[in-house]
This record gives structure tokens, sequence and C-alpha cells, in this order.
């Protein structure tokens, strides 16, 4: 525990320094605090990852397979001290430790260290940089990432803009190769019309297509111009997210599919996918049971579905059908014109629609709103009661 606080003291020293500090001045300091440390053969990982690190019995288990090789705790120990040092809670390291166990074993001096004063150097606070560190996607025991963030930050506008879209990203784009995919990458969209932000973005879901190859991005560059959606146009960062991963055969795969389930012709395709790209994500078992209520029982035309694809957004069970019925029940009634689109009724915000739909009749159809409520839970009444 001695060693412990020693080393918690020193990174304390060292991280309240200024910028400037040479990171050199680490290894001297540490050398003052404590001893070397000689392997001891009794060093148990496992109840170390417990009883200093917090994790549980079960993640210790797992994790002290990935550091059977440590003979002693004289570098896991700097680690937790450099960690401390920054700021992050018992609760963050353990759970940064039962992700990725070899964090214990990452060279201060030479990794960890050097990574906080270039980051401090970036404009990165104390308090940003802990939260980079406790961040899932982040492997901060890696040189290169500070040179992938200093060129992800113009991309985002700011440091915070960037830590908050990261934690919904994955580690690919930060552990992508900078010079050989994601510079190129960048350089090619830009060329096809996106901005910064829209770039942003992409960077954001995992996998992110900015950490394929370029020639992977224009081929499906080339398929989405194929599908209807021309490069510059509002669709084609959408078109690129939908598509970068899929291979040109389950992409002729799935709009025979589309063709199939809704009846549509090759241009009544390319008017959908060019109003709503990601349609190609959206399960065949989706699509299939949207296809059938919609055109069954709702009646809509495929060429109308076609021109108006957001229809395949929204839930089938938590809204189209509930408030299917109730326009349904309000027109059969004679509380609503018949020749209300149904279109207008689905798109309307929640709000918006219980104004206009169900409280007007709250007085001649008592139980409309409790039959709305049971059906947005699946638990559509046979019949709608009407007093």
């Amino acid at each position: 525990m001695l060693r412990l606080r020693l080393r918690h003291t020193v990174l304390s020293q060292l991280l309240s320094s200024s910028p400037a500090s040479p990171i050199s001045h680490l290894s001297r300091l540490f050398s003052a605090a404590a001893p070397a440390v000689s392997p001891n053969p009794s060093f148990a990982v496992e109840e170390y990852l417990v009883a200093t690190c917090g994790l549980t019995r079960p993640q210790a288990l797992k994790a002290s397979a990935k550091l059977s090789h440590l003979k002693s705790p004289s570098k896991p120990d700097a680690v937790l001290a450099f960690l401390a040092g920054l700021g992050l809670s018992g609760a963050d390291v353990a759970a940064l430790v039962a992700r990725d166990p070899l964090f214990l074993c990452a060279k201060v001096e030479k990794t960890l260290a050097p990574n906080v004063a270039e980051l401090t150097g970036l404009g990165l606070s104390r308090s940003q940089i802990a939260r980079l560190v406790s961040l899932p996607s982040v492997t901060f025991r890696c040189r290169s990432i500070v040179s992938t963030l200093e060129y992800l930050l113009p991309l985002f506008g700011s440091t915070e803009n960037l830590l908050r879209a990261l934690p919904r990203a994955g580690g690919s784009i930060l552990s992508s190769n900078l010079e050989r995919v994601v510079k190129p990458n960048v350089a090619f969209l830009r060329e096809c019309g996106l901005g910064a932000c829209d770039i942003a973005r992409l960077c954001i879901p995992t996998p992110s297509p900015l950490s394929i190859s370029t020639e992977r991005i224009r081929t499906a560059m080339a398929c989405i111009e194929g599908l209807g959606v021309p490069r510059g146009s509002r669709m084609f960062k959408h078109a690129l997210q939908a598509v970068a991963f899929l291979s040109e055969e389950k992409i002729t795969t799935k709009v025979e599919h589309l063709k199939k389930t809704f009846k549509w012709s090759d241009a009544e395709v390319g008017i959908a996918l060019s109003k709503l790209p990601p349609v190609l994500m959206r399960s065949n078992q989706m699509l299939e049971s949207k296809s059938e209520f919609l055109i069954s029982e709702v009646g809509f035309e495929p060429a109308y579905i076609a021109h108006h694809p957001a229809l395949l957004t929204y839930s089938l069970e938590g809204r189209i059908i509930p408030r299917y019925y109730v326009v349904k029940f309000l027109k059969e009634n004679g509380l609503l014109d018949h020749n209300r689109s149904y279109y207008t009724v689905f798109i309307v915000m929640e709000k918006v629609f219980v104004e206009k739909y169900i409280c007007p009749h709250k007085e001649v159809a008592p139980y409309l709103a409790e039959d709305y409520d049971a059906a947005c839970r699946g638990e559509v009444p046979t019949r709608f009661k009407f007093t």
C-alpha cells in the first residue's frame, strides 16, 4: 500500500505540472519513489484484481487469463496510480480493467503520461482526459490515439462534441490507420459533397464507414448512385451508412425482396430508396408485416408507400395499428371525415395525435383514450367502446 500511495503522489505531481514539463521527469520520480520490485512467484493476479482493482470474482477470473504473465504488482500499481492521479473513481477503474485487462500492463512513462501531456496540449482538460480514458470505445494505451483525436477534433468542432459522440461510437474509427484509411476516406467524402458535420456523424456508428478501405467506399458510392441516390444529395450520407458494409449480392437480394414484398416496380424501389435509403437495413420480417397491414388492412397502394417510405420507420404495434383503429372507429361513427388521410394520422407527433383525435371526443366516446392506451401496449380491444 505504501508503494501505491507513493506512486499516486508522484503521478499527481506530474499531472498537476505544466504541459511543458518533460515527460522524462516521470522516470526519475518513480525511481526515487519506490525501489525495484523483484518478481514474486506467489503473486496472485486474480486476488489482486479483486482486492486492488475492485473486480468481481467472475470478472477477475476472466481477466486474469490475459495477465498470467505478471509476476509482481509493480506495473499494475503504477497504472492504478496513474488512473487515480487522473481522477478516475474506483468504479471507473474497475470497469476499465474488466473491459481491457491489458491496460494494467501499459507503460506509464512511454505511453500513458505522454498521451496526457499531448492531449493537454490540444486543449483537453484533466477531467476531459479522464472521461476519454473511461470510454468503452477508446484504447488509451495506444500512442496513435493522440494523432487520431487531433485529426477528428476539427471534424466535430469541439472537444465536448467529440466526447459526447464517442460513447455512442465503437472503437473502429479510433483504431483505424489514420494515414492509410481515415484521411483518404475523409478526403474522398469531401469530394462527394459531404461537410465536416456529415463526416463526423459517420464516425459514430459501429462499424464506421470511415474505417473501411477507400476502394470499398468508392464501390459503395457507385452502388448508391445506381440505387438512385446521387452524391451530394441530402440522403447520400444515409445511403452510405446503409450500404457500406453490404456486398453487392446482399444489396441485390434486399432490393428483390422489397419488390416482392411491396409489389414495387424497379422505378418504385428507386423512389423509395432515394427518399429513405435505410430501408435496406430493415429486417425482412418487419417489412413483410408492415406490407401486409398497410396494403391489406389500411388499403394503401404500393406506389403510395414507395412515395411515402417514412411509413416503414414507424412501429407497427406501438403506433400504426393503435392509431389506425382509433381513426377507423371515429370514421365509422361519423366523428371524422371519411376522406381523412391515414398517412397524416401516422406521421404526427404523439401529443398532436392525442389532442386532435382523442381529446375532442371525450364526451361521446369516454372509453376511447383507455382503449387507445391499451392498443399502444399491444392489447388492441376487439371493439372500441362507444357510448
